[in-house]
């Protein structure tokens, strides 16, 4: 689906310039000697809530550009533990199949036990970049992993370990970003590390632009406007239909707010 004519990615590249330029200057005002690698957000106004949404299965948008292909990226596997399908099985199938990013595999039988009180939980979202899980399970996590998976949006993402090759797998899940239905009318969707070249991330926003499109109901007439964003900064309009009139605006007609000014 093509980005609408409010939304240009000359435009789309200079709000990411904007945003760039701010966290690289809240990095130079912090003392930490270690600069911060941000995710940059696409947050969606919505105009009305989608109805009959499924929480549990984050929805798949491809990108061109990784968010986990760095150095550090860990992500945890969540697998069946019956019939042979153990985790010890899976560890031995992560090394065979030399999945490096996966650095832990856990059990469901395990995640019930060992993961019971809120902190281990907490713990465990906080450990990990990503956490996929065998699609099979995928039901039964929600009450399992507790709303902090939720908070953070790192609700495990299914994949097919019926499958011969799981790397292919590890790579498919890794080669996206994710949409979540919270049951509002804000999604917010990650888009790029402040770490890639302005290009990339502009590439990466389009395409989760046209990706969420895909899984919102009545697609564009129902979209109130589009910002970029980090987890600490403003909302940096990129697109915006105004409620009382059908006008619409885009950053290259907009102030920048003042904090990413600043």
């Amino acid at each position: 689906m093509p980005l609408p004519s409010g939304v240009q990615p000359e435009q789309i590249l200079k709000a990411v310039k904007a945003l760039l330029k701010h966290i690289e200057k809240q990095n130079a005002k912090s003392n930490s000697l270690i600069e911060e690698d941000e995710l940059i957000y696409l947050q969606v106004s919505l105009k009305k809530t989608p109805q009959h949404t499924r929480k549990d299965k984050p929805l798949r948008i491809p990108v061109p550009h990784s968010l986990y292909d760095y150095d550090g990226a860990e992500i945890c596997l969540i697998v069946k533990d019956k019939q042979g399908e153990g985790h010890k099985a899976a560890k031995e199938r992560v090394r065979q199949e030399k999945l490096a990013k996966v650095a832990k595999v856990i059990g469901l039988s395990k995640l019930k036990s060992k993961y019971e009180s809120h902190e281990a939980k907490r713990n465990l979202c906080a450990q990990y970049d990503l956490f996929i899980a065998d699609d099979r399970i995928i039901p039964s996590l929600p009450k399992l992993i507790g709303k902090k998976f939720f908070q953070k949006k790192k609700q495990p993402i299914p994949v097919d370990l019926t499958a011969k090759d799981w790397a292919g797998q590890v790579r498919k899940a890794t080669e996206a970003t994710y949409m979540f239905h919270t049951g509002g009318t804000s999604l917010s969707i990650r888009a790029a590390r402040s770490s890639f070249t302005a290009e990339d991330c502009a590439e990466n926003v389009a395409a989760v632009i046209e990706g969420a499109l895909q899984h919102i109901p009545r697609k564009w007439s129902n979209v109130q406007a589009l910002y970029l964003r980090t987890a600490e900064s403003a909302a940096l309009p990129i697109y915006q239909e105004l409620p009382e009139q059908s006008t619409r605006i885009s950053v290259g007609k907009v102030e920048t707010p003042a904090v990413l000014a600043a």
